[in-house]
């Protein structure tokens, strides 16, 4: 039997590399289910092709307007609860989650609660609510896996290991566009520069983030949560050529680290056929022609979001989802030219000293601190002006 896909953020970078794969493998894969937040036309080119059982469109703007005829489905469903449905009414083997932002923390809670193994590209859902997401998985017997070219290079070392023999992870980063540039020339900087990402082809928001380090520092986080690793076990290393994606080392001094080329497409196929390993059609690494690798240490005055991140994760409770959300809101205003790249983190360190941090993690706590967090941001934002 075919293993049945349900596709949560199809038609963005990861959504169309997962299926680039599905594609190679029609005798394997089958999707029965995909959802995009607004782009209805490349939704309706992939339910063309796939010929899913069903689809969602999540912004209500355009939801009413997306018929099961024009996208030849069974069912669609609509909205902001559209994605949270599908996953829990399609009959489906494993959700692959690559909804940008904590709109997918809903759909990602309700796969796991159907029992659904699930594919975790995204982020925000383990950084706003790792511990109930990890507690939910664990009380249901669910499996989540890493999409994170860096979590799956975590997860592939650890295989046949044991949690207490690890000393350190060691999450590489490629330092973005922007590593060893003098932070006073960066403030003209344009959303164009920024989402230049020097190793690997993202989406817009990630490889804002990556330029400000945020990403890994959200990194953080969902490892502690994906691997149940201390915050002083996790540590980041700027890795320029992003050949090795991460490390692990264990108390015997030993180190296994993971490489590969940059091309998503690869952990995608991973979490899709796990535990197998099936060939892959893709380029492989020439170990003889790759370039050498190099080490460094990061400098937090350079990258300060990357320091706000680990400070949230020591706070604990709903800091990660503040943060989280502040950021989300940063980042957009930046990309719409309303706010310039220096200043991304000043939203950010703001909302997580003044925006109240519930203890109790649960899913409304979560889902209030981060709709405070970006009431915050937005009205910082408007106050400071535009400063571009």
């Amino acid at each position: 039997m075919r293993t049945r896909i349900i596709l949560l953020g199809s038609t963005g970078s990861i959504g169309n590399s997962a299926l680039e794969v599905a594609r190679r493998y029609p005798d394997r894969f089958e999707i029965v289910g995909l959802a995009a937040c607004s782009n209805v036309e490349g939704l309706k080119r992939q339910c063309a092709e796939f010929r899913p059982r069903s689809a969602a469109i999540v912004d209500e703007t355009l939801a009413p307007d997306v018929t099961a005829r024009a996208l030849e489905v069974e069912k669609v469903y609509r909205g902001s609860e559209g994605a949270q449905a599908l996953v829990v009414e399609e009959e489906a083997d494993i959700v692959l989650a690559a909804m940008v932002g904590a709109a997918g923390l809903s759909p990602v809670l309700a796969a796991i609660r159907s029992g659904k193994r699930v594919a975790l590209a995204n982020k925000e859902p383990l950084v706003s609510a790792g511990a109930l997401i990890m507690s939910e998985a664990r009380r249901m017997g669910v499996p989540v896996l890493p999409v994170d070219s860096e979590h799956s290079a975590i997860f592939q070392c650890i295989q046949g290991q044991q949690s207490e023999e690890i000393y350190q992870i060691h999450l590489t980063a490629s330092g973005g566009p922007f590593y060893q540039r003098d932070r006073a020339s960066m403030s003209g900087i344009s959303p164009d520069e920024a989402a230049n990402h020097p190793t690997w082809d993202m989406g817009r928001k990630i490889s804002v983030d990556s330029a400000t380090l945020m990403n890994k520092g959200l990194e953080i986080i969902e490892a502690m949560w994906l691997f149940d690793v201390a915050l002083d076990k996790i540590g980041v290393v700027i890795h320029p050529q992003s050949i090795i994606h991460s490390m692990v080392e264990f108390t015997d001094g030993g180190i296994l680290a993971h490489l590969g080329p940059t091309d998503m497409k690869f952990p995608i196929q991973y979490a899709l056929t796990w535990p197998e390993r099936v060939r892959a059609p893709m380029a492989r690494l020439d170990l003889t022609t790759m370039p050498p690798l190099t080490f460094a240490k990061p400098d937090f005055s350079e990258f300060p979001c990357l320091r706000l991140a680990m400070d949230a994760a020591h706070r604990g409770g709903g800091a990660p989802a503040i943060l989280n959300a502040a950021n989300e809101t940063a980042v957009e205003a930046f990309c719409e030219g309303r706010l310039p790249f220096l200043q991304i983190s000043e939203v950010v360190e703001a909302a997580l000293d003044q925006v109240e941090s519930p203890h109790e993690v649960t899913f409304d706590t979560i889902m209030e601190a981060d709709a405070a967090g970006r009431r915050f941001a937005r009205t910082f934002i408007d106050q400071a002006g535009v400063r571009v």
